[in-house]
């Protein structure tokens, strides 16, 4: 089986879906199903893949270019189609390219459909110009949950053997972890450890970070000041008001809000809170929440989409817009021994059913089906 793979959501600060993207490119490649494995991105072939998760100032111009020299658009069409013809394309970001005649797609949630005003108009425009074809195009889809895959069959209309649900992972990076071993990367950030709440989310409207903000506030100021809220992610869209909002209960002394930080201090921001809060309205399957899962913190989260299902009974359910129930689940998450005690220990057993080996495992099945079926 050859396979070509795109790796369009690769940048230096990765998404959830360009960690979906990044966890099968390093990993399809030693199965051995595989003969064959290329990388597209933006109309190119790319030879390392890990290139474009650094920021242009660590990319030293000595290095090998990213792709090969640019030939001619019209022998690059040709050449890409002819490639894509004799391959499976898998499109891990909604779309297939315009050489794909077959492939598989990964359709992560339908939020730009459901939820447009929550999108920037870049984002809709593409969709809008784009999804139907790619749509037209795909053989079979791959949704991250059985919630997002019964959506997908009732609004595109395609029957069930058609869309399969493939579960994310969590890299094994997400573990408990003592104070001594947190240490040196928490104070980096002025943080204590167990002495704040997490969330990890780009600030965009269906999150819900400002009734987040709005239940916390209500909270007892002790609590506030025992444990401040920390807010980490992209600043996101439609979202002036909401950095409005922050500045002012940042000067309070009870928010921070660190914005992007490096991927390779997640785990230990993870695994030294004290609780987990993703108040999310909608999501395809919400990895933040499994990472915190896995790293022994009790999580509050929305009993929305995907949610329940990837929590399986371990987290506290809410309606993100009853912002009573919100700030008295923060408070348990943040307070109840009896209660975080049990969430940890039913997080942590959850989380081990979530490796991103079973996800590439039974995305390779999706392959094998796709591939028996043209063959």
């Amino acid at each position: 089986m050859k396979l070509v793979l795109s790796v369009e959501a690769l940048s230096p600060h990765l998404t959830g879906i360009g960690r979906y993207t990044w966890e099968l490119a390093q990993r399809l490649p030693m199965k051995g199903q595989l003969q064959e494995m290329r990388f597209y991105h933006g109309g190119r072939w790319i030879d390392e893949p890990a290139r474009l998760l650094k920021t242009p100032a660590s990319a030293s111009t000595k290095k090998k270019p990213l792709v090969s020299v640019k030939p001619p658009r019209w022998l690059r069409d040709w050449r890409n189609s002819a490639i894509c013809r004799d391959r499976l394309f898998h499109g891990p970001n909604f779309f297939l390219p315009a050489c794909a005649e077959a492939g598989v797609a990964t359709v992560h949630d339908l939020s730009v459909f459901k939820y447009p005003e929550t999108h920037p108009i870049e984002r809709i425009r593409h969709f809008e110009r784009d999804f139907k074809a790619s749509m037209a195009r795909a053989s079979h889809l791959i949704t991250d949950s059985e919630a997002t895959r019964r959506e997908v069959m009732e609004f595109l209309g395609w029957p069930a053997e058609k869309i399969t649900a493939v579960h994310l992972g969590v890299s094994p990076q997400f573990a408990p972890a003592s104070e001594v071993e947190l240490e040196p990367c928490l104070s980096r950030y002025g943080l204590g450890f167990k002495r704040y709440a997490l969330c990890v989310s780009t600030l965009e409207p269906r999150k819900k970070i400002a009734n987040l903000l709005q239940a916390y506030e209500s909270l007892p100021a002790a609590v506030r000041e025992q444990y401040p809220l920390v807010l980490v992610g992209g600043a996101g869209w439609l979202s002036d008001g909401l950095h409005a909002t922050i500045e002012r209960l940042a000067a309070q002394g009870w928010l921070r809000y660190l914005g992007f930080v490096p991927e390779a201090d997640l785990p230990a921001l993870y695994a030294g809170a004290q609780a987990f809060v993703y108040p999310s309205i909608y999501e395809g399957f919400g990895l933040p929440v499994l990472e915190a899962m896995a790293s022994g913190v009790p999580v509050v989260t929305s009993i929305f989409t995907s949610l329940p299902e990837v929590t399986q009974g371990a987290a506290r359910l809410v309606d993100s817009d009853d912002i009573d129930a919100l700030s008295l689940g923060i408070h348990a998450s943040l307070c109840d021994e009896g209660w975080r005690a049990a969430a940890r220990e039913t997080g942590l057993a959850k989380a081990r059913n979530f490796t991103w080996s079973r996800c590439v495992d039974r995305t390779i099945d999706v392959y094998r089906q796709v591939a028996g079926k043209s063959s």
